[in-house]
């Protein structure tokens, strides 16, 4: 991997497109190195991962919303919808739409935590829908993916975008734009054109995660991989795009981020250095905000050694100023204590999330956030004594650049009403690469089938586990085969709308 550094400069400087950032991801892009085969694996993983929650998704709220939409765009060769009958095709940026709303619902799906935070499955729906499109094989979509994932994470690794309280999907977008560029084999200059014009148009603000938190949070990586889709359609028609978008005088960097002085190391590989940074990647057992995976294993943990929680005097969770800040008591949100909250507010609480794990010693992605749950008088009471604090070990240990001392999780003091105190900490969840139970292909699986049950056939996911285990060598024109499809009218329909 090289540095690049990047800063913003004056535009009677007239920086040449090689020395800006987004040439330099074009290049990374365009570049035809061969994907290694851990690398391949772990894509496959990621499909059956995405697809899983996916389809546990596919008729809530704000899935269903995104279907109706893009059903609305028909497109005789277009891409498939999760959930629809494979004779269903619509035009492949609103298969990105509709298609990445049902991966991000449940919260559910891969992450990566850096300098900002990601989830960068988000990449595969924009470049499985236009693959499908134009008929590419499944090295294609391999080869797309894997840049997707290189791109967005380098960035993520880099360039802060929550402490301006920007949305993180503007990293994203970037990565989808190249991704799809790796796809298509289109040249760096059309590539560079189109990531520009991908970041250019999804700079949003983090109100989508504060407060009251809305389905928005769903919407909002399959609106980048939509526009990241109808960028690079300009740029293959010869359109430009905002430049330079990162080291222009009114940039992103310039006027959003750190600003005119600003200086980044920004990480990419080298000419033939293969694209890696899927492995950094770790995916969720849980259906819950990734800092609160390590501490709802923790809570299962613990649960043994507080036989009533009813005897709870006080819960003190020492943990990151992220975990604090974003999904605990330092957020100053009263949402996060409401027993009426959104499910999309209770998955971003984890004074919510720690009580319930640890009265029931499981967790589910519908069962833990029903309302009725939410509402249960004991756990109210359990919940209203938890408060977390910013512990700066924890902070330094979630930015550790080592990955073996990297840390997402916290300790915990459970002070009981006869004085006693219960205390324990849990580093990474059991889940992650350096967990008690890291994941493997195995579980990947299980999680499809759990998450599955009772929503498609056996034969269905039968054939889809097969297929999709079966990538690296499906043909072009055969992408249909990774979709799964609902037996006919399970589908909940959408309300009307425009389209």
């Amino acid at each position: 991997m090289k540095l690049h550094e990047v800063r913003v400069h004056p535009s009677r400087a007239a920086l040449p497109r090689e020395d800006q950032l987004a040439w330099k991801i074009a290049a990374v892009a365009a570049d035809k190195v061969a994907v290694e085969r851990d690398v391949t694996a772990m894509i496959v993983n990621r499909m059956i991962d995405n697809a899983a929650v996916a389809i546990a998704s596919v008729n809530r709220s704000a899935p269903v919303s995104a279907r109706g939409a893009a059903l609305g765009h028909a497109r005789r060769d277009g891409a498939l919808v999760f959930g629809a009958s494979p004779r269903v095709r619509v035009s492949p940026e609103w298969a990105a739409w509709a298609n990445g709303t049902a991966v991000r619902e449940l919260d559910m799906h891969d992450t990566f935590l850096a300098a900002d935070y990601s989830h960068p499955g988000d990449n595969i729906p924009p470049v499985l829908a236009v693959a499908q499109t134009l008929g590419r094989s499944g090295r294609d979509l391999i080869r797309g993916i894997a840049t997707g994932y290189e791109i967005h994470i380098d960035l993520v690794r880099a360039i802060s975008l929550h402490k301006h309280k920007i949305d993180h999907i503007t990293h994203l977008a970037a990565g989808q734009a190249a991704g799809i560029g790796t796809l298509l084999k289109l040249p760096t200059e059309t590539i560079y054109q189109a990531v520009q014009q991908a970041v250019h148009v999804t700079v949003t603000t983090r109100q989508s995660r504060k407060g009251e938190i809305s389905s928005w949070k769903a919407f909002a990586p399959a609106h980048a991989g939509k526009l990241a889709v109808e960028a690079v359609d300009r740029a293959m028609r010869g359109e430009g795009a905002p430049s330079p978008i990162y080291e222009g005088e009114d940039s992103v960097i310039a006027w959003v981020l750190d600003g005119p002085d600003a200086v980044y190391q920004v990480p990419l590989p080298e000419p033939g250095e293969a694209k890696r940074a899927i492995l950094s990647s770790y995916t969720k057992e849980h259906s819950a905000e990734y800092q609160a995976q390590a501490l709802i294993d923790l809570a299962f943990r613990m649960r043994a050694r507080v036989p009533d929680t009813d005897k709870v005097r006080r819960i003190t969770i020492h943990t990151s100023h992220h975990t604090h800040y974003v999904i605990g008591t330092g957020a100053g949100d009263p949402q996060k204590m409401d027993p009426k909250a959104s499910r999309e507010t209770l998955d971003h609480s984890i004074m919510y999330m720690f009580a319930v794990a640890l009265q029931d010693g499981r967790w589910h992605h519908v069962d833990s956030y029903a309302p009725r749950r939410a509402a249960r008088a004991d756990t109210v009471r359990l919940w209203h004594k938890i408060e977390t604090r910013e512990d700066p070990a924890w902070t330094a240990r979630y930015h550790e650049t080592d990955p073996d001392k990297l840390a997402f999780g916290g300790r915990v003091e459970i002070e009981l009403d006869d004085g006693s105190t219960v205390v324990d900490e849990l580093a990474v969840a059991n889940a992650h690469p350096n967990g008690a139970r890291p994941f493997g292909r195995d579980d990947y699986i299980r999680k499809f089938l759990t998450m599955t049950d009772g929503v498609i056939s056996a034969r269905e996911s039968n054939r889809f586990l097969e297929m999709v285990q079966d990538l690296p060598r499906l043909p072009a024109g055969e992408l249909a085969a990774l979709n799964v499809a609902l037996p006919a009218g399970r589908l909940i329909a959408a309300k009307p709308g425009i389209f």
